[in-house]
């Protein structure tokens, strides 16, 4: 572990980083918000900075990666109106990655006015969580669950066990989270924000995957089949996701 004058210093770092990333490769940006697990103070060697850099107004947003005063830097590049779309975008599947960033993140730059009101912003949309889980997205959520467990319950391989199990664990604490009115998260963020929300739930779950991704699946679907009945239960007959009418390509096209 860093000590607390170790990560004063890469937090100084990392930010003056963003300040040469405002000033030589996004100008013409207003500012940006930095965020990341250096900012947090609990990053690692292998933790990159994560910036959200404004525009007053682009063609289209986009996302870049590169390599700064020794820092990995992703790069997420927007104007007011495409960060608009992403916030609802987020707010809509209930994993508000770039409300997160701008919520919890440094403010750099000039616009600060500007920049403040797009942070309470996000905060106001992190405070309220995700939309209830109901309907179709449930729907959806709940039959892949029980194709996965149901995958999970036959008589396979271990290898074939824990790459199951590796699609099932996620969508599981998606479920667990959402249907709790918690937001969640992709890859290490979804046990991260279970284990916030429910220690002992993240560590029951945690321990369930574990057992599974060494051959032991009983526990992982247990837990599923627990979940799965908070929500009505397994689903699978009856079951129809329809195809976007404009997913077709015409004969001789």
């Amino acid at each position: 572990m860093e000590d607390d004058s170790m990560q004063k210093d890469r937090v100084e770092a990392a930010l003056a980083a963003a300040r040469t990333c405002l000033a030589t490769r996004f100008i013409g940006a207003s500012h940006l918000f930095v965020a990341g697990s250096i900012l947090r103070g609990d990053g690692n060697a292998f933790s990159d900075i994560d910036l959200v850099v404004l525009y007053p107004k682009l063609e289209r947003a986009w996302r870049e990666s590169l390599v700064l005063d020794g820092f990995p830097i992703e790069a997420f590049v927007q104007d007011p109106e495409t960060l608009a779309y992403f916030f609802k975008s987020d707010a809509e599947r209930g994993v508000p990655v770039i409300i997160d960033m701008v919520a919890n993140g440094v403010i750099v730059g000039d616009g600060a006015a500007d920049a403040v009101a797009l942070q309470q912003r996000a905060r106001q949309i992190l405070a309220v969580g995700p939309r209830p889980l109901a309907g179709a997205p449930l729907d959806a959520m709940r039959y892949i669950l029980t194709d996965l467990a149901d995958d999970l319950r036959a008589e396979r391989p271990a290898d074939e066990v824990a790459a199951i199990a590796a699609q099932l664990y996620p969508r599981l604490i998606d479920l667990i989270l959402l249907g709790r009115g918690q937001w969640t998260g992709n890859g290490k963020w979804g046990p991260r924000l279970l284990r916030r929300f429910d220690a002992r739930l993240a560590e029951i779950a945690a321990e369930a995957f574990g057992d599974a991704v060494q051959g032991r699946a009983a526990a992982l679907l247990a837990l599923t089949d627990q979940e799965l009945a908070r929500h009505g239960g397994r689903l699978f007959e009856g079951y129809r996701s329809d195809a976007a009418l404009e997913a077709r390509i015409p004969a001789g096209a």
